[in-house]
């Protein structure tokens, strides 16, 4: 059975490039008569705007999204991380890391997705140090997939990334484990999200080869960027859904998902959009592109 899921982090309301990878998750599961499952990633608690959840699950209401099971958090889940992460520490494949982030950014090199961590306490930790976060190690071994709208992907995580955090400073669980583990114990067999994660993919294809999970398929739509080339988030001041016209707005989403709906479509109701939606979505039509500018 096809299981789908929509993650988003409570850290403000949803954009319209939330609504993008929501509505590509959700047809992608139900247009094939699958699961369709929400999960709050509300790991870091200091990045949480209070309310933002329950603001987030009122908006997915108003624009017509149903759900399957109950919403499942995140922070709520610390104990499914932890057993995960002893597993690795039992298989060797996890080191107790002492380094400050000065530390690191003084003899890091940047790779693809920020600094690549240089192995300072690879083979434990020297003189003083005492351990603030856990590492797991990575090799040189390329990890490769297909993804289902980018094509071929390949990734070297000794050399692009190097051994990252799955347990922080601060006793939190970084995103990377938290997401291998939801998503194996939830039962997601396909990942349909903004591609602005594709390159998180290999760690956690790494994460699931090394915790013997499977591996979902993983398809990585674009994201909407401004004028200025940046993907829209809080960060980038995107403005929250008002829900005054959300006809039109998923008819937006779907014309940049490529899905080419009837002009005439504005004019309908919210149903009668889902409905058209739900028949014609195709992912082969979706855009190959990492981001498109609105």
């Amino acid at each position: 059975m096809v299981k789908g899921r929509f993650a988003p982090s409570p850290t403000g309301p949803l954009h319209f490039g939330s609504l993008i990878a929501a509505v590509a998750s959700f047809l992608d599961a139900k247009s094939r008569q699958g699961a369709w499952l929400l999960r709050m990633e509300d790991l870091d608690t200091p990045r949480q705007v209070p309310g933002a959840a329950d603001l987030i699950l009122h908006t997915l209401e108003d624009y017509g999204f149903e759900w399957d099971g109950k919403v499942i958090y995140q922070s709520q889940r610390d104990d499914y991380y932890q057993a995960a992460l002893e597993t690795l520490i039992s298989r060797g494949l996890v080191y107790p890391c002492g380094c400050s982030r000065k530390e690191i950014a003084d003899s890091a090199v940047h790779g693809i997705d920020g600094l690549v961590y240089p192995g300072t306490c690879r083979h434990g930790l020297s003189g003083d140090k005492q351990a603030r976060a856990w590492r797991v190690r990575v090799d040189d071994t390329p990890i490769r997939f297909t993804d289902g709208i980018q094509g071929p992907q390949s990734q070297v995580l000794a050399r692009d990334i190097g051994d990252f955090v799955l347990k922080r400073a601060d006793g939190l669980f970084a995103y990377q484990l938290a997401v291998v583990v939801d998503d194996e114990l939830q039962g997601i067999s396909h990942v349909v999200r903004g591609a602005d994660l594709l390159d998180s993919t290999p760690r956690q294809i790494y994460l699931q080869h090394a915790l013997s999970y499977s591996s979902p398929a993983y398809l990585h739509v674009p994201v909407a960027a401004n004028a200025a080339g940046e993907k829209l988030s809080k960060q980038t001041l995107a403005q929250p859904l008002n829900g005054t016209d959300r006809t039109r707005d998923l008819w937006q989403v779907l014309h940049f998902l490529g899905q080419a709906p009837p002009v005439a479509l504005q004019q309908e109701n919210l149903s009668s959009v889902w409905q058209w939606a739900m028949l014609h979505w195709s992912v082969d039509q979706v855009p190959r592109q990492r981001s498109l500018t609105l």
